[in-house]
């Protein structure tokens, strides 16, 4: 990967950080409605995966999307404004947290019903079969999803279909305040897909790097053998479920262990040790993306509410 693609990686994970302590604040101070689930600690996931992408290639996924939404080129100012409810949000302030999207740039959606958008995912690369293209749909998911029908039934169909899924599992240890260990019979979730005689790996989702290879691989299987692929993502979510957690399942010391192993973190002292980077040059790729965040909040704050006939807007397609 070319120095300026690392460096726009970089600054990437560095924006979803600021942006979702940002968010946190605002959400504390009364702003920002309903659930949010912040990102923290799983930059690298997003940023390595859908930089391996290609802009034809579909991203669907879950309720904790604000980062993903960011790195599939959402705008800050439009998800900022989407957390406040506000008319100039990517979903015009009718999704809030949990259901950024824009079509345009191929990122359909974040679902907040637990494994409900793998169907959908599915029924995206049937479309896509039938269309005679090579597209591959990039479906993420938490492990606590590989517990639910919709999962078992969308894995069985993109196998025997043969559909071009890149089914991604982002393994944050935890399904809301459970852990994997006492809500699923196996602890790897790449078991799970072996079930469907499906190809599949597990990486590192704290190495935004190890990331991106992983996934460039994975992509070019599914779009080469026109099968689906299962690629379990490990990872660790900093703060609680949402942000009404109060986090009673899990010790301080656990939390701080991981932390020690920060995606950004990591991926600082790479850049710095395969000089890609000065410190200096990273300080200021930090200070671009803190500004970004603030321009952001203060043009989400100073937007307008939706208009009273938005109620009916949308509720149909054209």
């Amino acid at each position: 990967m070319k120095k300026e693609q690392q460096l726009d990686l970089y600054y990437q994970m560095v924006l979803i950080r600021r942006a979702e302590e940002r968010g946190a604040e605002l959400y504390q101070a009364g702003k920002i409605g309903g659930f949010m689930h912040l990102y923290i600690g799983q930059e690298a996931v997003s940023t390595g995966l859908i930089a391996a992408r290609e802009p034809r290639d579909r991203v669907i996924t879950a309720y904790r999307d604000h980062g993903v939404a960011l790195n599939c080129g959402i705008s800050t100012n439009e998800m900022m404004a989407e957390l406040l409810g506000k008319a100039t949000g990517t979903s015009k302030g009718k999704g809030g947290s949990m259901h950024m999207a824009d079509t345009s740039k191929n990122f359909w959606g974040g679902h907040a019903i637990v494994g409900g958008h793998l169907p959908i995912a599915a029924g995206f690369a049937l479309g896509d079969q039938y269309a005679e293209n090579d597209n591959v749909t990039i479906c993420m998911f938490g492990d606590g999803a590989t517990n639910i029908g919709y999962f078992h039934e969308a894995l069985n169909l993109s196998k025997t279909w043969g559909l071009r899924v890149l089914w991604v599992c982002e393994n944050n240890q935890y399904g809301m305040g459970t852990s994997v260990e006492r809500a699923s019979a196996v602890s790897e979730m790449i078991q799970k897909a072996e079930g469907y005689s499906m190809k599949n790996s597990q990486v590192d989702g704290m190495d935004v790097m190890k990331v991106y290879e992983a996934a460039k691989d994975a992509i070019e299987f599914v779009r080469t053998n026109s099968q689906p692929y299962f690629l379990e993502i490990d990872t660790y979510r900093f703060r609680g479920h949402s942000m009404g957690d109060p986090e009673r399942y899990r010790k301080a010391e656990e939390v701080k262990k991981w932390q020690e192993n920060d995606p950004i973190g990591i991926f600082n002292k790479q850049l710095l040790d395969k000089k890609v980077a000065t410190r200096k040059v990273l300080d200021e790729i930090e200070a671009r993306a803190e500004e970004e965040v603030v321009k952001a909040v203060e043009f989400a704050e100073t937007s307008p509410e939706p208009a009273m006939d938005e109620l009916f807007k949308d509720i149909y397609a054209d």
